[in-house]
């Protein structure tokens, strides 16, 4: 409707407009001429030619010249008048020919201003044709405004808006005048921003409930499973038939087994829920030994000394990443196993070698990746967690985890930040 009446307003002005324009044109720019007394001026210059000074030129109201056949001026009421008969058809003036006794003998020149009220006529269109466009060009400027502000401003918000949905900001709101050309258009588009939020609130909760029921089994489980690993564990010791130790034996190997799965479950389980929390806190460089010695099962390990220094680290966090390294090496290279130690910048750097195949070039980038297993892991229990969740707990603790083939074997290097 605002914009018909723009329209409206517009063609009205440019009628207007025109119509002051043409009815100017048509308008009389003649001079008024006064021929009563062009006359009697003329009838007394005739009378008085020859002593033009003596006459009487009281009753002329224009400006006038008088000259004889070769142009000559013989009287003139000013200065600024024309003096030649070309100059006068220029300027516009009304020239009338002195007649005695049938013989032209001059020309009177009457001064008419044409030209000056030519020029008023050329200003007053000027000043209409000006005012008219000048009233459209306002027009339009305010239309200009009126478009960005209810058109252009509210389609850059909503543009902003749907950039904001379509990156998952659910919580910036759309703000905008209801009573704009998008109103109701807009009001849509944030009750479904608020749609969007509920129900990707209520997926959140879902998703997490389901993660802590499966956490909460996991753990459960866990305890039953040390039940039968202790009571198989025992019923070896004490069994006296080869036939049934076999089966006591494969008791115990797939309770292992049940307990490293669940272990895995367990731990991406609360790595998803992001409660895999670390406490980092200042420990003598010595406990380093006792966390390698609690993933000693084999005695396959060959340790160096402990250079005194004072770390800082997640003990239980840090037992976590050498039994998930340690238990790679022992089921994969099934070899004996040497961690050196040594101080390197601001870490204590813990390389932990087996002497195995290692693993393929292309591989190494993959390692840390969830769930990944690599191809050579055909019959080994595993869920491709144990590196990933150790790459996770070394950074939350503010250290590193590298792995690298050697010629002789494969190295995985812990980067242990010094306190």
């Amino acid at each position: 409707m605002k914009t018909k009446w723009m329209i409206s307003f517009i063609a009205i002005i440019f009628g207007v407009g025109v119509s002051f324009s043409v009815l100017l044109m048509i308008i009389q720019v003649e001079p008024d001429v006064d021929m009563v007394a062009i006359n009697e001026v003329v009838k007394k210059v005739e009378i008085h030619w020859e002593h033009m000074d003596r006459g009487d030129f009281s009753i002329a109201n224009q400006e006038f010249v008088v000259m004889d056949t070769n142009e000559k001026v013989l009287y003139a009421t000013a200065d600024h008048l024309s003096t030649t008969v070309n100059e006068g058809i220029k300027n516009r003036d009304s020239i009338v020919d002195v007649v005695v006794n049938g013989t032209p003998i001059g020309k009177v020149i009457f001064y008419n201003n044409g030209n000056h009220i030519l020029q008023q006529w050329k200003q007053r269109l000027f000043i209409v044709m000006l005012s008219t466009f000048s009233a459209i060009a306002l027009l339009c400027i305010a239309y200009v405004w009126y478009l960005n502000r209810t058109v252009v401003r509210p389609f850059l918000k909503l543009k902003d808006f749907a950039r904001n949905v379509a990156h998952g900001n659910l919580d910036i709101p759309l703000d905008m005048d209801r009573n704009n050309l998008f109103g109701a258009f807009s009001e849509s588009f944030d009750m479904m921003r608020e749609e969007l939020a509920a129900a990707r609130q209520s997926e959140y909760l879902a998703n997490r409930s389901k993660k802590e029921l499966v956490a909460s089994l996991s753990h459960d489980i866990k305890t039953p499973v040390a039940s039968i690993k202790a009571v198989s564990e025992l019923m070896l010791v004490l069994a006296t038939n080869e036939k049934e130790r076999k089966r006591l034996n494969t008791i115990y190997v797939k309770a292992e087994q049940i307990d490293l799965l669940v272990t895995d479950m367990f731990h991406a389980s609360l790595e998803e829920l992001e409660e895999l929390k670390v406490t980092v806190v200042d420990e003598h460089s010595s406990v380093l030994k006792r966390l390698i010695e609690n993933s000693n099962y084999d005695d396959k390990i060959e340790w160096d000394d402990v250079p005194e220094c004072i770390i800082s680290t997640d003990l239980a966090r840090l037992q976590q990443v050498f039994d998930n390294v340690l238990s790679n090496s022992y089921k994969y290279a099934n070899t004996s196993v040497r961690i050196t130690q040594q101080i390197v910048g601001p870490y204590l750097e813990v390389k932990i070698m087996d002497y195995g195949t290692g693993v393929s070039e292309d591989e190494l980038p993959l390692l840390f990746n969830k769930f990944y297993r690599g191809d050579h892991v055909e019959g080994q229990v595993g869920s491709g967690l144990g590196l990933y969740i150790s790459k996770y707990l070394m950074e939350k603790m503010q250290g590193y985890i590298i792995c690298y083939n050697r010629t002789d074997g494969f190295t995985v290097t812990l980067q242990i930040p010094l306190s």
